[in-house]
């Protein structure tokens, strides 16, 4: 465990001083008809960072979807940025960690994507390519949601490791 931990902070520590702004988004996402985000592309930091903290593509974890409104029902999530807290561990990142991205509540359902990683037990910033998603269309938004947000039937979903965004 002590020999996880070490091999993060080193691993965090490298990634930070080799790359720009870990956890910044590159670039404007190009939106869908239904508003849903277009394909993006990881940044190459985020490979680097994953592949140190043996977080590979479909590696899973549940999460909290929105820090500030923890285990509550329903949830509403808001365009824009988030702030969500990894439940379990995942690759060599431990829970609990706060995970940051940005949600897109246009499309018929909830996209969240998440670029970067905070572990809460000290250490650096990490740039990730991660998703949300929730199966049998939990994601998908009430028909009561206003512009800009996302009622959503779960505060809890599971967060999925990617190669890119789709």
């Amino acid at each position: 465990m002590a020999s996880n931990k070490l091999t993060f902070l080193v691993c965090a520590v490298l990634l930070v001083m080799s790359s720009g702004c870990p956890g910044t988004v590159t670039g404007r996402v190009s939106l869908r008809a239904d508003g849903s985000p277009g394909p993006e592309k990881c940044p190459a930091e985020s490979h680097k960072a994953m592949n140190y903290l043996r977080m590979f593509v479909g590696e899973s974890a549940w999460v909290q979807l929105d820090a500030n409104q923890s285990r509550a029902y329903p949830i509403t999530l808001y365009e824009g940025n988030i702030e969500s807290i990894l439940e379990e561990n995942l690759g060599l990142l431990e829970a609990p960690a706060r995970l940051y991205g940005r949600v897109w509540t246009s499309g018929p359902q909830a996209v969240i994507r998440y670029y970067a990683a905070q572990p809460m037990d000290g250490g650096e910033q990490v740039p990730i390519c991660a998703v949300a998603r929730l199966g049998m269309g939990q994601l998908r938004k009430h028909p009561e949601s206003k512009p800009g947000t996302a009622i959503l039937g779960s505060p809890r979903a599971g967060v999925y490791i990617v190669n890119e965004f789709r």
